[in-house]
């Protein structure tokens, strides 16, 4: 796709995402952010620093286009509560994002997460001849006939902009190979940065035994975590996830069942900038969704020594490297979550594999080496993830 281009210098790239602003900018944090709108901003500032020229389309929140926080460039699209319903597909949402496209004049443009919004970028790549770069979300974005999409128009976009992204990054090998089978196209694994702690708590120093971390989603199962807490009462748990724009009555219903026991303690949504220090408190992180990808809370417990117990474990990377557990029901759950919190060694050992993992395997460097050479061998013209031959379905030009 496009035209070849010759690399005298580091590529320009452009993440598209739109409630990143909130997470670069501690000042718009209110207006709450995703794991992938996390690692937009990590992502933007670790290549800045490595002098790479890095922009951002974000919403627009009032603030100056072409701000720059961090070294990267923000342009800004369209307001969140902007167009009318059922025209906004058209006008003012698509020409405004186009617009803010254009602005930004990147080598490279970056998305992720399975929507609408990768067919419309790749549409612009396609007319100006840019290079295009997916990265999946959530494991429901290689599943034709499960994916997060309501609207039959944005799951014809979102398989016409797979279809033509040149490379495509994946989070695990489960990705992989789901995408390969169901869509045809290859892609690479890339994992994740995280921002470090200053310093890590031992246990006792640590005053919440359990929190649990996520957007208030059907599919993050927040109703779960409530039922844990009834189970426990003997045990503090920490409550934070912000109102999801599509589903507001479960943050109500959420935040009407947790105000009503004792031993929960219910934060509604909290900034980035100042979510790490519930991390920096927490004993145990627990996880009761669905459906994920690989979740960055993972990422932020472990690298401060605090063992997971989780519905879903991404390539079984909580039980092969004992980083937690992975468990299969709430009973289980319970289970697990008592035994750290009865027995200070055991919690200790678990601590130490997951500092120690995360040393080993998150390491800055060796984390944007499948990036970093993946936007070189795109500006070099040298696109990888090329479409496979396969029975999957194909979306035509």
């Amino acid at each position: 796709m496009g035209g070849k281009l010759v690399r005298s210098r580091k590529p320009k790239i452009c993440f598209v995402g739109l409630r990143s602003l909130s997470v670069l900018a501690p000042e718009y944090g209110h207006h709450g952010n995703g794991g992938e709108e996390v690692q937009h901003a990590l992502l933007a500032r670790a290549l800045n620093k490595r002098g790479y020229d890095v922009s951002i389309i974000v919403s627009d929140y009032g603030q100056d286009d072409g701000q720059s926080w961090s070294g990267v460039t923000t342009y800004k699209a369209y307001k969140p509560d902007e167009g009318i319903p059922i025209v906004r597909f058209v006008y003012p949402r698509w020409t405004k994002v186009w617009s803010a496209l254009r602005r930004a004049n990147a080598d490279i443009y970056y998305v992720s997460c399975a929507g609408m919004m990768l067919g419309q970028v790749a549409m612009f790549c396609r007319v100006y001849q840019r290079r295009l770069v997916f990265r999946i979300a959530l494991n429901s974005d290689c599943e034709p006939d499960n994916l997060p999409i309501k609207h039959t128009r944005d799951k014809w976009l979102y398989r016409y902009g797979l279809a033509r992204a040149d490379t495509i990054l994946a989070q695990t090998q489960h990705q992989q190979e789901r995408l390969r089978k169901n869509f045809g196209r290859d892609s690479k694994v890339a994992t994740m940065l995280v921002d470090e702690p200053d310093d890590i708590k031992s246990y006792s120093g640590r005053d919440i035994d359990m929190l649990w971390v996520s957007n208030l989603r059907a599919i993050k199962r927040p109703d779960l975590a409530v039922d844990l807490a009834e189970t426990m009462p003997h045990r503090q748990f920490h409550i934070v996830g912000g109102r999801y724009p599509t589903e507001p009555r479960l943050y109500d219903e959420i935040s009407s069942r947790a105000e009503k026991l004792p031993n929960v303690t219910f934060h509604g949504q909290v900034p980035y900038s100042q979510v790490h220090e519930l991390y920096d408190r927490a004993k145990v992180f627990v996880n009761t969704s669905d459906l994920e990808g690989f979740p960055n809370t993972y990422l932020q417990a472990w690298v401060r020594g605090t063992p997971v117990v989780a519905l879903f474990d991404p390539d079984d990377i909580i039980e092969r490297k004992r980083l937690g557990n992975g468990v299969k029901d709430l009973a289980e759950m319970r289970n697990m979550v008592e035994q750290y919190l009865q027995a200070e060694h055991s919690w200790h050992e678990a601590s130490q594999r997951c500092l120690q993992y995360m040393r080993q395997e998150y390491n800055p460097d060796k984390i944007l080496e499948p990036y970093i050479s993946t936007f070189d061998a795109l500006m070099d013209g040298k696109p990888s993830g090329q479409a496979l031959k396969s029975s999957a379905v194909k979306v035509k030009p």
